[in-house]
């Protein structure tokens, strides 16, 4: 393991079908901080193909919207979502081998938006494809539909990227 990856807690016991521990089916990434990114490492599956053995276009936007959508979260430590999403598919994904998906914050307006990039990589270093998304900050009473459990996890979680 690289000495410079340093890895980030995430919520336990949720169904998130990237990053939830719970889904059976999920993809259960889990993240790293590396410099400015956050990144998370992930080999897909033949349960992940779109076209003969390679992975499905869906999964490759899933993979780059939710290391853009932690990445928000770590560095700017808030709730967010995605309000718009831009993916460019560069190469086909193979699936069975190593791949690292990567993003970075690369505007920040404040308390209300913010805008991020992702980079899905193989284990050659190169570029597969490309993710480019703007988040909205939400505010506390934009929260009141979450339930209070899990706002509580979160602000938790906030407090261990301080």
């Amino acid at each position: 393991m690289d000495s410079n990856r340093n890895p980030i807690p995430i919520l336990e016991g949720h169904d998130c079908f990237a990053c939830g521990t719970n889904n059976p089916i999920g993809l259960k990434l889990s993240f790293y901080r590396q410099d400015n990114y956050i990144c998370s490492d992930v080999i897909l599956t033949a349960h992940h193909v779109g076209w003969q053995d390679m992975a499905h276009g869906g999964i490759i936007s899933t993979l780059l919207d939710e290391v853009m959508s932690w990445t928000v979260i770590y560095f700017k430590k808030c709730f967010s979502v995605t309000r718009r999403m831009q993916v460019r598919y560069l190469r086909p994904v193979p699936v069975e081998v190593p791949l690292t998906v990567k993003g970075m914050i690369t505007s920040d307006e404040g308390h209300r938006r913010c805008q991020a990039e992702a980079q899905l990589r193989d284990h050659k270093d190169n570029i597969l494809a490309k993710g480019e998304a703007d988040f909205a900050i939400l505010s506390a009473d934009r929260l009141k539909d979450f339930p209070e459990n899990f706002k509580m996890q979160m602000m938790e979680l906030f407090e261990k990227y301080k």
